[in-house]
């Protein structure tokens, strides 16, 4: 049989839906061999003959194969789809490795002929088939703008079906997963799900697999703060296991029984306990290797799992696995335990703690477009996905006393009348101002917000063991180690801090002057905003001095009295080191008071302290909780710092 009729013939066999007429037959063959030809010529006769015994031996069915296939089939087929476009037979499967085949040979003559292969696929593929492969291969290509560009227009499509969602989600690899699972508005059809759960070993609890892991991490040389909080977990937990083993459990091998319940307590009390002393080992590097090693991944997903209905806890978990993702040696563990899919879902919550969680873990695994890495207590608002926007600028926050990362920065609360209905047009509720309001107006800045804990008693201390750890001087070498490694200092900077956080921004500004390594901070500073910051002492500090039945003061109120040496100190380095680096400086001074509790009400910083001797100040009808808490977006208060970091920045960009 000559070529020409061996290749009628398989288009025959193969391509051939139903009956049709000769006529029909000749011409649809005509067309097909036409569309070959110019490949079949250039690639030669033997090419052509090697190419039509693989094709041959495409079409002998695999049995051992096929059984492979069902057995990975559960990763991504879910339900059976009912649509018949999506089923299409043995026809069409035999159809599609002829055109395996004809893309084999396409594939060659491009090489051979040096034309991008994107130009010469086959005809007879489906577009969104041939789509979806083409950009799986540059998403793969050793060419980083080529990968990045590819996992761009992956994610800006829509249109695929089900199954090549499915599909794809087995194919790619481990860094265009994580690129997808960083772009806005992903379909989340292009992760995998997680692997199924191992069963728990013997008959043990959830609570006792966390002992467990607990116990396995290093009892000796830990940090008080990091025992305190093992210790904790492991008192206040059921006696099951130690039950079970017969014995006492015991930490830090110096004889304390902390295995002693002082009550029964519920399970997911217990949890939180456990979950928040694993939150201070995986600070610790080599710790975070032993969790990963004694199976801790899948017991985190189990738990977070089982516990949807607390959004504390799958919070704490999620920032375990960003402290996690901080040693890249852990990322394809992290990945194959299933997270990024999880990830990928709640960076769609509504709720900015928790997206903001996952965009701090997702940010450490993305080691494609990501330099930095954002160490605990370290959020990126804005932008928390992929984009094309350059950085021109840094924006951070710091909190002050009772504050946190996120509340401090909320819209201010308002009380609305039951009777009065919210308006079509008016503005929705901000959780928090600078990831919504700044990031919109500013869309070409990275807006950091920072969390360390601060507590205005030692009643309510979570850690109340060494208590130099919460002074001012020992934060600020912490947070400014944690700012360089997040590139803090690579682009213009500007400071805005409420409360006990603007002196901690001082703190840290004339350290970093004393520091050659953080140079870099102290030259690309453009300016700070001070919110209420007690630069000259408290009243807060002397009432509760004074009042010690009421109030203890912890170690940071005390450094907030008007007779601090070290306060003054403080200061008078700052205002001489701001002189002479000519740092732009505004100030906002509260003039209302503000009750603390059911009994204290007291202007917390009165105006006098406010006033830092340089810069602008401006005194606010507010009290000190809402200096830092615009009502809206069109109110003077936040206006005011929009244009205070525009004129900073287009002074510095504009030079």
């Amino acid at each position: 049989m000559s070529l020409a009729s061996y290749c009628v013939f398989c288009c025959r066999r193969i391509g051939t839906a139903g009956p049709t007429t000769k006529s029909d037959l000749w011409w649809k063959d005509i067309r097909k061999i036409s569309k070959l030809a110019g490949s079949l010529v250039l690639g030669g006769f033997v090419f052509i003959t090697y190419e039509i015994l693989a094709l041959k031996k495409l079409l002998t069915l695999n049995t051992q194969a096929v059984q492979q296939e069902k057995l990975k089939s559960y990763i991504y087929i879910h339900t059976v789809s009912l649509d018949p476009s999506e089923s299409h037979g043995f026809t069409h499967k035999a159809r599609k490795e002829l055109h395996k085949a004809v893309r084999k040979i396409l594939e060659t003559e491009a090489k051979i002929l040096r034309r991008p292969f994107d130009e010469h696929i086959s005809a007879f593929a489906e577009d969104h088939d041939r789509a979806l492969w083409v950009l799986l291969k540059r998403s793969q290509s050793e060419d980083r703008i080529i990968r990045l560009q590819a996992v761009q227009q992956l994610a800006e499509n829509s249109h695929w079906h089900d199954y090549q969602y499915r599909t794809f989600a087995q194919a790619c690899d481990q860094r265009t997963a994580i690129g997808l699972a960083r772009s806005n508005n992903i379909d989340l059809r292009f992760f995998l799900p997680p692997p199924p759960l191992p069963k728990l070993k013997d008959d043990h609890s959830i609570e006792d697999e966390l002992r467990l892991l607990l116990v396995s991490l290093p009892q000796t040389d830990l940090e008080q703060c990091v025992q305190y909080f093992t210790s904790l977990a492991l008192r206040e937990s059921s006696q099951t296991l130690a039950a079970k083993r017969g014995g006492l459990w015991c930490f830090g091998g110096n004889g304390l029984p902390y295995c002693e319940t002082l009550s029964k307590v519920p399970s997911e009390t217990v949890e939180l306990f456990c979950l928040q002393a694993l939150v201070q080992h995986s600070k610790v590097s080599t710790h975070c290797d032993i969790i990963e090693a004694n199976g801790g991944l899948p017991l985190l997903q189990r738990i977070y799992q089982l516990r949807k209905d607390s959004a504390k806890i799958q919070r704490n978990i999620i920032r375990i696995i960003g402290n996690m993702a901080l040693d890249e040696r852990l990322h394809s563990s992290i990945i194959r335990a299933g997270w990024v899919s999880i990830l990928a879902e709640v960076m769609k919550s509504p709720h900015v703690i928790q997206s903001s969680h996952a965009s701090r873990a997702l940010a450490n695994l993305d080691r494609e477009t990501v330099q930095e890495k954002y160490p605990d207590g370290v959020y990126v608002l804005h932008p928390q996905y992929r984009s094309s926007q350059p950085i021109k600028a840094d924006v951070l926050f710091i909190h002050g006393l009772l504050g946190a990362a996120f509340k401090t920065w909320r819209q201010q609360d308002i009380i609305q009348p039951l009777d009065e209905q919210v308006s079509e047009g008016e503005e929705v509720y901000s959780e928090c101002w600078p990831k919504t309001w700044l990031a919109s107006d500013c869309p070409s800045l990275r807006i950091i917000s920072v969390e360390y804990d601060t507590h205005l008693s030692d009643w309510k201390t979570k850690c109340p063991i060494e208590d130099h750890r919460k002074s001012i001087a020992y934060r600020s070498n912490e947070l400014l180690n944690k700012l360089r490694a997040a590139g803090i200092g690579d682009r213009p900077l500007i400071w805005l801090s409420h409360s006990m956080g603007g002196l901690l921004v001082k703190k840290m500004l004339v350290d970093a002057s004393k520091n050659p390594e953080m140079d870099k901070i102290v030259n690309n500073t453009q300016g700070i905003i001070f919110y209420s910051v007690p630069h000259h002492g408290s009243q807060l500090a002397e009432y509760s001095m004074s009042a010690r039945y009421l109030l203890f003061p912890s170690v940071e109120v005390k450094e907030l009295s008007t007779d601090s040496p070290a306060l003054k100190e403080l200061n008078d380095d700052f205002v001489s080191f701001a002189k002479d680096k000519k740092f732009p400086v505004l100030s906002f001074a509260e003039t209302l008071p503000t009750h603390i509790g059911s009994m204290i009400k007291l202007h917390v910083v009165p105006v006098e302290s406010s006033n830092l001797g340089i810069g602008d100040l401006i005194p606010v009808e507010v009290n000190h909780l809402n200096t830092c808490k615009p009502k809206k977006k069109d109110t003077f208060l936040y206006q005011r710092t929009l244009k205070f970091i525009q004129d900073a920045l287009a002074r510095e960009l504009g030079s």
